[in-house]
């Protein structure tokens, strides 16, 4: 299969019994309407699914949803997700309630082209068919069918299909194809189980693609299940991609758990939420104005759930108007940027109007806010600017939650990111994005953190590099701390010291107090040289109050007048230096060292002893093997 072929999904709309189930048969030869009471009734119920083979060989996927008022709700749950629609009037009836219902919903969710096909013309006069070409033509004014191009068919006599065949082949040659890179998102409309198979469901694959074996997530019930068989328009394949009608065997899912409006998608990637912020549009048709905290029945995908309206700037909503608002459900559900939804009154059902999300998961917004409603417009008004202000709000993010807070593809969303870099927005800290500000605003925290703690613990020569990291959010990587501090030293505000940051023009300042101190425990570990004992034990022979301790050793640390060899054992540099020297002498005419024969070469205890070679041992001066040390990278000075 050619990976560069595209892929779209035709659907139907038009009112009850004006021919769109026939003309679908006529085009593909498949009878969509496959339930026993449909064929009974003569009207379709549920969404029929018919794959179409156009003239240049390419395959199509047709969704044919029903046209009685009863049966919106399955209506709503195959729209959503085609690319071209075709609309269809009978000749002999013209435009009638559900033309004009199906026709506000099409127009609501954008859906992209259309072609209006004028069905059952062979029982019409041509003077006829003309006018009633006209009258839809008024219904469509202002619409995206309002140029759409306009076929008549008479389905059972065969006139005009090759006409509409060839009208819908040169459209979808027009489209742009699917997000096949992307994240896999395949909403659920058909979910059922067959013996010896077990769970089987059935979408249009929005976006990404899906293989046999595949690992993918069911959401809800959030359960992550391998994808035991892939069919495409009822044939077995290797691989499904975006644009097809997609069946899928699942292995070990449950359709108990199942329900329709369930999406299918990449593990990890999506979440479910239960608010949403979004731009909502009233129809000038809806019966009444729309009112805060009003209940509506919200479809987007092929979900229906239960909604309340926040409305964030007004108490009442006018028909005909267009507003900011937070959606708070029911019951949760899959959503993403820039999806978009159909909302109908809570009783009596009927289309009030529709929407685009543009934040899926936000936070709960104060009302009669000016900084909420000016921070929804920003992130509104484009792509880039919801990156800057999700980066302002996330603090930190990775690409990967970027990609799923936008809905962006890895390309599209690396492209507004570099642009965005360059434009000095944005910034790469490791492998995470921020805002400029907020990276300024951090490398800002930082110096306070730096400044407070030379202010509080003046002897000390820095604050120590993990106590520095503490001051940023936990969020915030050991990568992006890094590279937020080496611009801060490339910038010459700040230091490293060994395992202190400091200022850089910082100094360590000794009261009189402190001076005498810092004598007497230097002379202490002086006079004890190799056999200094426990810290405890030596504070106590120098009388150093405790509250100073840290701050009078890590002085003495960082002007090298003590060296730690670990958290209880220290040695005067004297001490150190002396035993350092006997190591590279006794190397000099030695293969190996023992601890045994180390201990009586510098007169210590065997528990210092040992604290020292394993300092050697750290630096590379020695190497451990078995019970004795051998030497491994000796300091040519000592």
């Amino acid at each position: 299969m050619n990976n560069s072929t595209r892929y779209h999904i035709i659907g139907t709309a038009g009112h009850v019994d004006h021919g769109k189930t026939v003309l679908i048969n006529k085009l593909t030869g498949i009878n969509t309407d496959r339930l026993k009471e449909e064929q009974e009734r003569g009207i379709s119920i549920e969404l029929g699914f018919a794959p179409f083979k156009l003239a240049d060989g390419s395959m199509a996927g047709v969704v044919d949803v029903p046209g009685h008022e009863k049966f919106i709700h399955n209506m709503l749950s195959g729209i959503g997700g085609i690319d071209l629609v075709l609309l269809v009037v009978d000749v002999n009836e013209g435009v009638m309630q559900q033309t004009r219902e199906h026709l506000q919903i099409l127009q609501l969710l954008q859906i992209p082209r259309g072609i209006l096909v004028l069905t059952k013309c062979d029982l019409a006069e041509e003077d006829w068919i003309d006018i009633v070409e006209e009258e839809v033509r008024e219904t469509l004014e202002g619409t995206f069918l309002e140029k759409a191009p306009c076929c008549r068919v008479s389905a059972l006599q065969g006139e005009g299909l090759e006409e509409l065949r060839q009208t819908i082949q040169e459209i979808l040659k027009e489209l742009p194809p699917r997000d096949e890179d992307g994240p896999t998102r395949l909403p659920i409309d058909r979910h059922f189980t067959i013996s010896g198979f077990g769970t089987v469901v059935t979408g249009t694959l929005l976006s990404g693609k899906i293989k046999v074996g595949d690992t993918v997530e069911v959401m809800p019930p959030g359960e992550t299940v391998r994808v035991r068989e892939v069919q495409v328009h009822g044939e077995k394949a290797e691989v499904a991609r975006a644009g097809q009608r997609v069946a899928l065997n699942l292995a070990g899912l449950e359709r108990s758990n199942l329900t329709r409006g369930a999406v299918v998608a990449t593990p990890g990637f999506f979440t479910m939420t239960e608010r949403f912020d979004a731009r909502l549009n009233l129809l000038k048709e809806a019966p009444r104005p729309l009112k805060f905290r009003d209940p509506v029945h919200l479809h987007m995908g092929t979900a229906k759930v239960t909604a309340r309206v926040a409305l964030l700037d007004r108490d009442e909503m006018q028909q005909g108007e267009s507003v900011l608002a937070q959606f708070h459900l029911d019951s949760p559900l899959v959503a993403h940027r820039q999806d978009r939804f159909i909302v109908r009154s809570y009783s009596p059902m009927a289309t009030i109007g529709g929407g685009q999300i543009i934040d899926p998961t936000p936070v709960k917004h104060k009302r009669f806010r000016d900084g909420v409603m000016h921070a929804l417009k920003e992130l509104e008004s484009g792509e880039g600017s919801f990156i800057v202000q999700k980066l302002a709000e996330l603090g930190c993010v990775k690409l990967k939650e970027l990609e799923q807070a936008s809905g962006l593809g890895r390309e599209k969303i690396t492209a507004l990111l570099e642009s965005l870099t360059e434009a000095e927005q944005v910034s790469r800290i490791g492998d995470q994005w921020v805002t400029v500000e907020t990276a300024r605003a951090w490398q800002r925290t930082l110096l306070d953190a730096v400044d407070n703690y030379h202010r509080d613990n003046a002897l000390q020569p820095g604050i120590p590099h993990a106590t520095l990291k503490a001051a940023l959010p936990a969020k915030v990587a050991p990568k992006a701390f890094e590279q937020l501090l080496s611009g801060l030293f490339d910038e010459e505000e700040l230091v490293k010291r060994g395992e202190w940051v400091a200022r850089i023009d910082f100094t360590p300042q000794p009261t009189e107090e402190q001076e005498q101190l810092l004598k007497r425990l230097e002379k202490v570990y002086l006079d004890a040289g190799v056999e200094a004992k426990g810290r405890v034990d030596m504070l106590a022979l120098a009388g150093v109050p405790e509250t100073q301790v840290e701050s009078l050793l890590a002085f003495l640390f960082a002007n090298g007048v003590l060296i730690r060899l670990n958290d209880d054992s220290f040695l005067h540099k004297a001490a150190y230096q002396k035993a350092l020297t006997s190591l590279v002498n006794h190397f000099s005419s030695k293969e190996t060292l023992t601890l045994g024969e180390f201990r009586d070469l510098i007169g210590s205890a065997r528990k210092q002893t040992q604290a020292i070679l394993e300092l050697f041992d750290s630096l590379k001066y020695t190497m451990r093997k078995g019970d004795e040390r051998v030497a491994w990278q000796l300091p040519k000075n000592s």
